[in-house]
């Protein structure tokens, strides 16, 4: 069995569902979902609510990968079928050099799930409340200001899962992962972006701020809490 099947049997098992053939997964799908499998296997480890979706076609602003939820459940979408952006961001990466970031991908997502799957999502940490007030004529804008700094905090959250995962199964790898990752969020344009999680990725330059628990959504819990006051 591939890796990529593999994969996919892991989390499949745990919904219920059936596992793809490997005939029924592109080479890119392959590649991806092998990539993402020591996360994936740890998460089903955790038993966390997750299933894989292979979308048939990508749609227009389909991101390569991504976590969705419905009806209590995790769902990881990877959307690479006929996605011309779908490997944009490994873009100048050798290819001996993809996979760990494929892999940090795939924890980032899962930071997601695990949000969801301990009844947090959105929810901010106990102790703190958001300052400050806003106005508008538009109640509208004031829901889609609330929904942007909710995102960004989620996204916050993921990224540092991303960056304690590496830093724990590939310490040798931090380095160009990090810079990787950085930048990437330093070209994202900043306005209206709810992935503009520096205030997050700073505080994680060199890695020996994250707890030594090897249990990455955990040993980000301090980082996360020093990124929501200096959130900039």
């Amino acid at each position: 069995m591939s890796k990529a099947v593999l994969a996919a049997a892991l989390i499949c098992a745990a919904s219920q569902a059936v596992p793809a053939a490997a005939a029924d997964l592109t080479p890119l799908e392959q590649r991806w979902l092998g990539a993402a499998l020591p996360v994936l296997a740890y998460s089903r480890g955790l038993k966390l609510p997750i299933d894989i979706v292979v979308q048939p076609q990508a749609g227009p602003n389909d991101v390569p990968m991504a976590m969705g939820f419905a009806d209590g459940r995790c769902k990881l979408v990877l959307s690479l079928r006929g996605n011309p952006d779908a490997e944009r961001q490994l873009e100048g990466v050798p290819a001996a050099e993809q996979g760990e970031l494929i892999e940090a991908m795939a924890a980032h997502e899962i930071g997601h799930c695990w949000r969801y799957a301990q009844g947090a999502w959105h929810a901010l940490p106990a102790g703190f409340v958001e300052a400050g007030e806003e106005t508008a004529d538009d109640p509208s804008l004031l829901a889609a200001s609330k929904a942007m700094r909710e995102t960004r905090r989620e996204e916050g959250y993921a990224d540092l899962v991303a960056l304690a995962w590496v830093h724990d199964r590939h310490p040798g790898d931090y380095g160009r992962i990090y810079a990787w990752l950085e930048k990437l969020r330093h070209d994202q344009p900043v306005a209206h972006n709810g992935h503009d999680t520096r205030a997050w990725v700073r505080l994680a330059r060199d890695g020996t701020r994250f707890g030594t628990a090897g249990k990455p959504f955990e040993d980000v819990a301090p980082l996360w809490r020093e990124g929501l006051v200096s959130d900039d």
